[in-house]
C-alpha cells in the first residue's frame, strides 16, 4: 500500500519549489500526496523566518499537523528549522526529523527510512555551504506555471534580515541543469517559468561559467521561445542595462518587475545596509518604465524600522506616491533575534508600526486599481490556469500580471489568449472577454 504524504510549505518562492522537489521525489518512491481527510503516513512541513509572524506560523503549523496525524512520522525543513532546531525538538513530544536547507536533497530518503530514533537531525554548518542541493524533478505541482530555483543563499547581510543566517552564502545551479529542468517543465506542459532564488541577481557570480542572470535569461527564453518566463524579486542594483536589453529582445520574457525598496528614507536604508539610496532607486525605476512603459512593477515596502521617525516615514510614503509601482507588498518590520537591528535603539512601537502598514496598504491599493484601470479598454495576452474561480470563470494573468476573469471553454486553459480587459471587480480583479470570438 502505498504511503500518504502531506507537505506544507511556508514562505518563498523557493520553499515552494523545494516542496514540489519533496513530492516528486517520494512519488518516484512509490507515495502519494494525501487527499483532504485522510491521515497521513509522512508529515513534511518546510517553514519559513523570514519574520517572527513566520515563525510562529511555523510553530503553529508543527503543533497542528502533529495533533492532526499522531501516528505520522514528520520532518521539519526550511528557515525557521534552519534557525531553531533546538527549539523545535523541545516543543514536541513525539519522533521528528529536523533537515536543514543544506541538507534537503536528503529529506525524501530521511522521511522514508524505517527508523525508532526520537530525534533525527540533519543540520551541518549552512554558511559554510559551498554548492548548491540538487531537487531537480519532472514536473512542478500545477500544470500552468512553475518555480525554477536557480540560486540559493545571500550574502547582502541586510541588518534586519535573518535568511543569510538560514540559508548560507550564495549558490547557483550550473546553466546546464538549469536548461534540463526547464526543458523538464515544458514537457510536463508547464507554459511559463518564474525563475527564482533567494538573491536571484548573484546567480552565476560563485561559478566558474562566466554567466550572470541577465545571460541567463536570455538562454532561457531563445531556448524555450513557446515558454513564459518572469524572474522573481531583484535587487535594484542589479537591474543593469544588460537585464533591461535582454528583456527587450525576448518576446517571452514578461514586462514584470519585482524590486525591494523597504525603505524610501536615505538614513533608514543606510541602517538597513541596502546598498543604495532613494534617488538610485528612483532612477532604477524610471529606466524600466522608460524601456517597458506596460510593465508592472511590484515593491516590497518595511516600516516601522529602528529610527524610523514620522519624517522617515513620510519620506518613503513620498517616494512611493512618485514612482511608478503597480502593487506593493508591505511589511511590518520584525526583529529577529541574533541580527545587527534587533540591539539597535529607537525601536517603533508596534501600535505604531501597524498604524504605517495600513497607511501604506491603503495606499498600495489605490496604486494598482490605477494601474489596471490604465488597460481597461486594451486586450492583453493572458496564459489561462487549468482551474476556474470560485464563481465559475475562466481566470489567467496577462503578459503585465494582471488578474483577469472571463467566460469560455475549458479547451482554453493552459492556452494564451488574448482577452479584452472590460471593468475592474470590487476584489480588484479584471474582468474581461475573448478578443474575435
Amino acid at each position: 500500500m502505498k504511503k500518504k504524504v502531506i507537505i506544507n510549505t511556508l514562505g518563498c518562492k523557493v520553499n515552494q519549489f523545494e516542496s514540489a522537489s519533496f513530492l516528486c521525489g517520494f512519488e518516484e518512491s512509490g507515495c502519494r500526496a494525501a487527499k483532504a481527510g485522510e491521515d497521513a503516513d509522512i508529515v513534511v512541513i518546510n517553514t519559513c523566518a523570514v519574520t517572527a509572524r513566520a515563525g510562529a506560523q511555523s510553530r503553529q503549523t508543527v503543533r497542528r499537523l502533529m495533533r492532526r496525524h499522531p501516528d505520522a512520522k514528520v520532518v521539519i525543513t526550511g528557515c525557521y528549522a534552519q534557525m531553531a532546531a533546538n527549539e523545535l525538538a523541545e516543543m514536541v513530544d513525539s519522533p521528528i526529523s529536523i533537515v536543514g536547507n543544506g541538507n534537503k536533497h536528503l529529506l525524501v530518503e530521511t522521511a522514508l527510512q524505517e527508523n525508532s530514533c526520537d530525534l533525527t537531525m540533519l543540520m551541518g554548518r549552512i554558511l559554510r555551504k559551498k554548492e548548491i542541493c540538487d531537487l531537480s524533478m519532472k514536473r512542478f505541482d500545477t500544470r500552468t506555471r512553475a518555480y525554477i530555483r536557480v540560486q540559493d543563499g545571500c550574502t547582502n547581510f541586510c541588518t534586519y534580515c535573518i535568511v543569510p543566517y538560514t540559508r548560507g552564502p550564495s549558490r547557483s545551479v550550473r546553466i546546464s541543469e538549469v536548461l534540463k529542468q526547464t526543458e523538464s517543465f515544458e514537457k510536463a506542459g508547464h507554459r511559463e517559468i518564474v525563475v527564482t532564488g533567494i538573491h536571484v541577481g548573484l546567480y552565476g557570480k560563485d561559478l566558474d561559467e562566466g554567466y550572470d542572470i541577465a545571460d541567463l535569461m536570455k538562454k532561457l527564453c531563445q531556448s524555450h521561445p513557446d515558454i513564459r518566463f518572469r524572474l522573481s524579486s531583484i535587487e535594484p542594483q542589479e537591474i543593469s542595462d544588460t537585464l533591461l536589453e535582454a528583456m527587450g529582445s525576448c518576446s517571452n520574457f514578461m514586462p514584470h518587475f519585482h524590486i525591494p525598496l523597504q525603505s524610501g528614507d536615505d538614513t533608514i536604508l543606510s541602517r538597513m545596509h541596502r546598498g543604495y539610496d532613494r534617488e538610485t532607486f528612483r532612477r532604477v525605476i524610471q529606466r524600466c518604465m522608460a524601456i517597458f512603459p506596460d510593465a508592472a512593477i511590484g515593491i516590497d515596502i518595511l516600516t516601522g524600522f529602528p529610527g524610523e521617525g514620522e519624517k522617515e516615514f513620510q519620506n518613503s510614503k513620498e517616494l512611493l506616491n512618485e514612482i511608478d509601482a503597480t502593487y506593493f507588498h508591505v511589511f511590518p518590520y520584525s526583529k529577529r533575534p541574533g541580527t545587527p537591528a534587533a540591539t539597535f535603539n529607537n525601536q517603533v512601537p508596534k501600535a505604531v508600526s501597524q498604524q504605517r502598514v495600513s497607511e501604506l496598504r491603503a495606499l498600495a491599493d489605490i496604486r494598482k486599481k490605477q494601474f489596471y484601470s490604465r488597460f481597461i479598454g486594451s486586450a492583453r495576452p493572458v496564459l489561462v490556469e487549468h482551474k476556474r474561480s470560485p464563481e465559475g470563470f475562466l481566470s489567467g494573468f496577462t503578459d503585465n500580471y494582471i488578474p483577469v476573469l472571463f467566460q469560455g471553454d475549458d479547451s482554453l486553459m493552459g492556452s494564451i489568449v488574448d482577452i479584452h480587459l472590460e471593468e475592474i471587480t470590487e476584489k480588484t480583479l479584471v474582468k474581461g472577454r475573448q478578443e474575435n470570438r
